[in-house]
């Protein structure tokens, strides 16, 4: 029961909130459109998965919606690198924070 609420909890402060910044910020690097396309795929396949990890760790939970709204953890940190709808995303954000 309170893992459930953990996780709806979860994916609406934090999995919804970062494929919003991560849209914001690919269409600000003026990221190639198949690349900002793939987000919403991208998510799709990786968001249960933190869903479910948030529902059964209450203290990673707490600890990445912290980072993540503080600014300490990035979204493409949150990303499955090795998910094929990810790997284009995670990569351009990634060079492109390293570049900054």
């Amino acid at each position: 029961m309170i893992g459930e609420w953990i996780a709806a909890l979860f994916a609406a402060f934090v999995v919804d909130p970062v494929e919003a910044d991560i849209r914001q910020r690919l269409e600000a690097m003026q990221a190639p459109v198949q690349v900002v396309a793939q987000v919403g795929t991208c998510l799709r396949t990786t968001g249960p998965m933190l869903v479910d990890r948030a529902s059964g760790d209450l203290w990673w939970a707490a600890t990445t919606a912290m980072s993540v709204a503080t600014g300490l953890t990035s979204p493409a940190e949150l990303l499955d690198a090795d998910n094929p709808a990810c790997a284009p995303i995670a990569g351009y954000l990634i060079s492109a924070e390293a570049d900054a």
